[in-house]
């Protein structure tokens, strides 16, 4: 998995760098074939918004979270992200099973 993070109107510092990097760590575990993440940081006052886009399988899923300080809106991108490739993954093993079962009846 590759994360690459960049800011609008704002920097990103190491400490932010590694906090996204360590958050969105946790969704390589639902995939084995490597993916990409975008992530880009910005600031609509008074809110901090984070967005990504994930590049997996010829998709583009995108979430995005705004919350009142950068690291909240960080954690509420990852569990969005989280929740969203949950999604996906069960629409694929769907999509497979009723393949399958579509060719051995038919």
């Amino acid at each position: 998995m590759r994360i690459e993070t960049h800011g609008q109107q704002i920097e990103v510092t190491p400490a932010l760098r590694s906090y996204v990097e360590s958050k969105l760590a946790r969704l390589a575990r639902h995939f084995d074939q490597p993916f990409e993440v975008r992530t880009q940081l910005s600031l609509d006052k008074p809110a901090h918004k984070a967005e990504a886009n994930i590049s997996i399988g010829g998709r583009t899923l995108h979430a995005d979270a705004s919350a009142e300080n950068m690291y909240a809106a960080i954690d509420l991108l990852a569990d969005k992200l989280d929740r969203l490739l949950l999604k996906h993954k069960e629409k694929l093993v769907d999509q497979h099973r009723g393949n399958s079962a579509a060719r051995s009846y038919g």
